[in-house]
């Protein structure tokens, strides 16, 4: 039975090979439409954002995956963990500049405080850079622990720097 699940996709820096930011983004795509599980998958517009916390950082490339897939939450992570990598990700200081970026924002509901990754994102419904590109792949979802619907969500989020960067 397939399963939806929502992916994150954000970067600010030249990849390995000097791609882009949004180049990044787009080749992360593609590396997740090819994992074997992966039945579809649906992208949102790119929003282009200011960091979180506000910084001297350049601006963020940010957009929202859903993929159909049965899959575990450990599975995906790896395989998103190995994407990143690919892209020329390494790990360093928490919210510092990164080629490539993703999260697992939902997976079919699943409620998980521990291991890692914990579901749904713990900090994607104060993100104005997770819910609008979320709305787009997803109008109708609802957070599965608040319950609460993303449109009162994103109505609650404080003014946060993000335009549409284009389809």
């Amino acid at each position: 039975m397939n399963q939806t699940h929502f992916v994150s996709i954000g970067a600010n820096l030249p990849g390995r090979d000097g791609a882009s930011p949004r180049a990044s983004c787009e080749a992360a795509l593609r590396a997740m439409a090819a994992l074997p599980y992966c039945t579809a998958i649906v992208r949102s517009r790119w929003y282009s954002t200011g960091p979180v916390p506000a910084s001297d950082q350049p601006r963020y490339i940010n957009g929202v995956a859903r993929l159909q897939g049965q899959v575990t939450p450990a599975q995906l992570l790896a395989d998103l963990n190995q994407i990143e990598a690919a892209a020329g990700r390494v790990r360093g200081a928490a919210n510092a500049a990164r080629v490539l970026d993703l999260d697992i924002i939902d997976m079919a509901g699943t409620l998980r405080d521990a291991p890692d990754p914990i579901l749904p994102h713990p900090r994607a419904h104060l993100r104005a850079f997770v819910l609008l590109p979320l709305r787009d792949v997803a109008p109708y979802w609802v957070h599965p622990r608040l319950q609460v619907h993303i449109a009162t969500l994103l109505e609650a989020l404080p003014p946060q720097d993000i335009k549409v960067e284009g389809k």
